[in-house]
């Protein structure tokens, strides 16, 4: 009798282990998704924070990444991590104005100096304060990513001033800044996802687009789009968010190991926009792109910078704008 409660018991560890290993195994792999294809550094710095992440738990937790649009467009994959079917996802910052409409202050055309203003907004209590508030609609704000300063491409001709911009139907996202904006412009703004503007683009559904050159040169729209102006008219950050009962159910040491690799991760994926952007323009001009790098910005600015402005502080009030302002000194 004592020999079988002892093969009972023995049994009953075993599968008790082994059940509990692969608990352990499913909560420990993290489903990340985006809209990016694998060429973009989106995906590159995605594959850095997987390493970082694994390295600082010591395996303990993984990331499954899912580029390419695979888990959806933006909206998809952001109501999937508030409902808990994704744990992480990324995506430009005007996906999220929706749930927190404070986030359109960045999105604000002209709002920005230059890279190290952006920094210091979104890296300071500004944009961490933006990222706290996403808490309330479920999120975890884990980091600022990088998409870039915006550039203008079309099907049509050069673009280097704003009549040149008239009548265009251009691709946007559904970011009420820039929706203002190019209406002012006296242009067509089409919100689409960035899964469907390929097509668009080629079937001739809009004429243009704005995105930074970065997802122009991976997403190839340089292949149905000849003219490339650079006009830095607006910044987008990636957010990268997880779902937060996902991440409040774990110990505050995986909490900020998340936090750390994210960051770090973020930083990789900035400095390598930064170091790959003349290059990409290079290859942009042998693939037949007319690329314009010197805008005069200031006829732009004359047109929709104060309206826009008006707009978001009609809303909102003004003290995000001038902390925003005060920090280009």
């Amino acid at each position: 009798m004592k020999l079988f409660n002892l093969k009972t018991l023995a049994a009953l560890v075993t599968s008790a282990v082994m059940l509990t290993s692969t608990a352990v195994n499913a909560a420990t792999t993290l489903r990340f998704g985006y809209e990016a294809p694998r060429s973009d550094t989106q995906h590159i710095a995605a594959k850095k924070f997987n390493e970082l992440l694994k390295e600082k738990t010591k395996g303990e937790l993984k990331l499954s990444l899912f580029p390419d649009s695979t888990l959806g467009n933006a909206q998809t994959m952001i109501s999937a991590v508030r409902g808990g079917t994704i744990d992480i996802e990324m995506s430009g910052s005007p996906n999220f104005t929706g749930l927190e409409p404070k986030l359109n202050v960045i999105d604000i055309p002209f709002i920005f100096k230059d890279r190290e203003h952006v920094y210091k907004v979104l890296d300071g209590e500004i944009g961490q304060g933006l990222l706290k508030n996403l808490e309330a609609q479920g999120l975890k704000g884990l980091a600022f990513w990088d998409v870039g300063f915006r550039a203008f491409s079309n099907s049509k001709h050069p673009v280097t001033k704003p009549e040149d911009i008239k009548g265009l139907k251009v691709r946007t996202n559904q970011n009420p800044m820039y929706i203002q904006a190019f209406t002012l412009l006296g242009a067509n703004p089409v919100p689409m996802p960035l899964s469907e503007l390929y097509t668009a683009l080629e079937t001739r559904a809009v004429d243009a687009q704005e995105h930074p050159i970065g997802i122009f040169w991976s997403a190839k729209l340089y292949e149905v789009q000849k003219y490339l102006s650079q006009t830095n008219h607006g910044y987008t950050p990636l957010i990268v968010v997880m779902n937060k009962a996902k991440f409040d159910g774990l110990s505050a040491e995986l909490q900020q190991a998340i936090l750390d690799a994210a960051k770090e991760a973020g930083q990789y994926q900035r400095d390598l926009n930064v170091k790959n952007e003349q290059e990409i323009v290079a290859n942009l001009r042998k693939a037949g792109v007319e690329v314009i790098e010197k805008v005069d910005t200031a006829p732009f600015k004359a047109i929709i910078e104060a309206d826009v402005r008006k707009s978001f502080i009609d809303k909102h009030g003004d003290k995000l704008v001038k902390e925003i302002d005060a920090l280009a000194q």
